[in-house]
């Protein structure tokens, strides 16, 4: 275990673990025995012995706690290192804090099969990037923001394991230019339900992959909802929006299969009507992050007596390019359903998950 400064971290023995940012090492242990550990702020009791308590990513409000078995994510494990050669000898990176749990689930992967695990939170983007090359790092877990911002060639990379959000085609092309021996997998999941798809090279470019091994699929009227060995157990604070029924989950996603292939929609929670219209605005934020000059976007909705709603957006970029920003979305999606305006800012409120804060988005106007 190497920590941002690359010196090895001292082993840490295994113990019940409730921390806002604890070793890794500690936490590895405790997967391994058995006992409970709980990531994020401490609250009431401490998890029980034989399961431990990560955090939702909290985009749109505070994050809630999510109860875990040992064994949905150490069997997802065993399915890694076989698809991925994960093992004794290679070379595994996270870039976030443990309290994401993309993070957490690398570098805990990477310690419990006997992989070298390198801890980079905290290096500023650049620095990361550098590690990435001094260290001849060979497997990343990162989110597509992470992605985004690093900079620099990264000629070891073999394997790029990217979750979180959908990777756009520049920045797919990005990162292929900067690591061209990587191995780019893109997988969708959610904090209730682990890896839920993979995509490969064959995976179409909108789609986010076939269902991970493991995993079925069921589309009920438009929503998505999952079986598989990796659900979590429940939620340890407030009531989450996932619902349960006979063995399957859905965490309110909406999307089709189709050839096999899984496509996404949007959240149930964040769908809009325009004009009669449902109207997803990760689909038009995802468009809008495609487009040049765009860095960052969020479709935010305002009710409107005639129409139901209207579409503002807020981006992160270069303002000099919103006229033609403009033209592309009244282009590709029409004038109903495309943004009135766009407010550029030059930072971007993200959660602990490295993911855009909404809530924060809204309260700001």
């Amino acid at each position: 275990m190497f920590g941002p400064d690359g010196d090895e971290a001292p082993e840490a023995p295994p113990a019940r673990v409730i921390a806002a940012d604890p070793p890794v090492a500690a936490l590895s242990a405790a997967l391994a025995q058995g006992s409970g550990f709980r990531i994020g702020l401490p609250v009431a009791a401490p998890p029980g012995r034989e399961g431990f308590e990560t955090l939702t990513s909290g985009s749109t409000g505070t994050p809630r706690r999510i109860a875990r078995s040992v064994a949905s994510w150490t069997t997802s494990f065993a399915v890694n290192a076989r698809l991925f050669g994960i093992g004794p000898g290679s070379r595994v990176a996270v870039l976030g804090s443990l309290v994401h749990s993309l993070s957490l689930y690398g570098a805990l992967e990477g310690a419990c099969l006997g992989a070298e695990v390198h801890l980079l939170a905290g290096l500023r983007p650049d620095r990361q990037a550098a590690a990435l090359a001094a260290r001849r790092i060979e497997i990343l877990y990162a989110t597509p923001a992470q992605l985004r911002a690093l900079a620099g060639p990264m000629p070891d990379l073999r394997l790029v394991l990217v979750g979180g959000s959908k990777l756009d085609t520049a920045l797919r092309a990005q990162v292929a230019a900067r690591a061209p021996q990587a191995d780019l997998r893109e997988f969708y999941g959610a904090a209730e339900a682990s890896f839920i798809t993979l995509a490969d090279h064959q995976t179409p470019a909108a789609s986010v992959g076939r269902p991970y091994p493991g995993v079925e699929i069921d589309i009920r009227q438009g929503e998505v909802w999952v079986k598989s060995p990796y659900l979590f157990n429940g939620y340890a604070s407030d009531p989450g929006s996932s619902r349960r029924q006979d063995g399957w989950l859905t965490v309110g996603e909406m999307g089709r299969i189709e050839g096999g292939f899984l496509y996404l929609s949007g959240r149930k929670g964040r769908m809009v009507t325009v004009a009669d219209q449902n109207v997803f605005p990760e689909e038009i934020e995802a468009l809008m992050e495609s487009l040049p000059g765009v860095a960052r976007a969020a479709v935010l909705a305002v009710p409107d007596g005639a129409r139901g709603h209207v579409l503002h957006a807020v981006a992160m970029g270069d303002p000099a390019q919103e006229a033609a920003v403009m033209a592309a979305l009244r282009a590709a999606l029409g004038p109903m359903k495309s943004p009135r305006s766009i407010r550029w800012r030059q930072d971007w409120p993200v959660t602990a998950a490295g993911k855009t804060d909404f809530a924060a988005l809204e309260r700001q106007g």
